[in-house]
């Protein structure tokens, strides 16, 4: 079996946003498979996918501040035209990557008790984003 889904995501403040819920009700098939594999690839430049803590909302805090200090605007970039939270947002979208593998088994994703899939908006308006999900796997 093989789904594949365009899901737009809707405009997020700067930082990091749980969106496991989202990704999950896109695709309802994930319920009837019995073994497979979740890819969820993001189709920006400035925003990145990642899985982290799912509980505590420190967490995400945590992560926008430590990403700022990793790679801050005030470095002399060259590419400034979108402003000055746009090469930053490049750079942090490299590092952090745009997809996110997850395998399925019983119905269910097979993250940890903890984990969550993050959108990692780096710009300060970054827009709605545009995510794709497919799953490849077999119906039990």
């Amino acid at each position: 079996m093989w789904v594949q889904r365009s899901l737009s995501l809707p405009a997020k403040s700067r930082g990091f946003h749980l969106i496991t819920s989202q990704i999950t009700d896109a695709v309802p098939e994930i319920g009837t498979t019995e073994v497979g594999l979740l890819h969820v690839f993001i189709q920006h430049t400035s925003a990145s996918l990642t899985i982290n803590e799912n509980a505590d909302p420190d967490v995400r805090v945590d992560f926008e501040t430590a990403m700022n200090h990793a790679v801050p605007e005030s470095l002399p970039y060259v590419h400034t035209l979108e402003g000055p939270d746009d090469m930053p947002a490049h750079v942090k979208a490299s590092m952090m990557g745009a997809s996110v593998q997850i395998p399925v088994g019983g119905g269910r994703l097979l993250m940890g008790t903890w984990q969550g899939i993050y959108l990692c908006e780096h710009r300060d308006r970054g827009g709605s984003r545009r995510v794709i999900v497919t799953l490849m796997g077999q119906a039990g």
